[in-house]
Parts: C-alpha cells; structure tokens; sequence
C-alpha cells in the first residue's frame, strides 16, 4: 500500500491525547476548530512548532505520520504562503474517517520548550 508521510505540529495538550490513543488517532476537533491541517513537509511543521506552540504553551512537537495515499487523493492540497507552505485541510467531521487511513503510529520527531528548558529529538 502505498503512503503519503504527512506532518502536524502539536502542543502538548493535543499530543497527551494522541499518545492516549496509542499515537494512533489525532483528537476531535474543538468547535472552534473546523479543519485539521496536516502539512506537507517537516520544515513546515518545524517552524510552526517552534514559532507558534512554544509560545502558546511552552512545547511544540514535531509530529510524522502515514496516510493511505489513495484515501488523500480526494481532498487537494492548499498552497497557503511560500512554495513550500503545503497543507491538506481536513474537515473536523471528516477526522474519524481520516484517522481510519492512517498507517503505523503518530511519530513524535522534535521537541521545542522554551528558553532553558530542555529541547531536541523527541523520545
């Protein structure tokens, strides 16, 4: 089967979540969360988890994982900035579905905390 490896930067209340599901599903949505955006490439996700979850919550996490690439032929890819700025947008209520195509477990590939605290390959 072949797969497509996408990535999501994640904060720390959504990756206790992820972990609680056996790094196998990604949370519902809250309502005021109507699209899942997992994105394209690790850079991406990379500044995301460093410029916008540190300093919201203290902790960015680089998160990989693999999707059927047949499922995400339905859904486009969104451009939303520099040419490497990709995402699929995802509806909240098609999330279940989603994570049913989603192959091997959620990976958790880079941790950034804040200044001073520790930061580096996740584990």
């Amino acid at each position: 089967m072949e797969t497509i490896t996408l990535w999501r930067p994640t904060g720390p209340e959504e990756w206790e979540l992820v972990e609680a599901s056996g790094r196998r599903r990604w949370p519902p949505r809250l309502p005021e969360q109507p699209i899942f955006y997992p994105v394209l490439n690790e850079d991406y996700a990379t500044r995301i988890a460093r410029n916008w979850n540190v300093p919201a919550s203290g902790l960015g996490i680089v998160t990989r994982f693999e999707v059927e690439a047949a499922y995400l032929q339905q859904f486009d890819v969104h451009q939303v900035g520099g040419e490497t700025i990709l995402e699929y947008w995802i509806p909240a209520e098609r999330l279940d579905e989603f994570n049913d195509h989603i192959v091997g477990e959620i990976v958790a590939v880079t941790r950034f905390e804040r200044e001073g605290d520790r930061g580096g390959d996740a584990t």
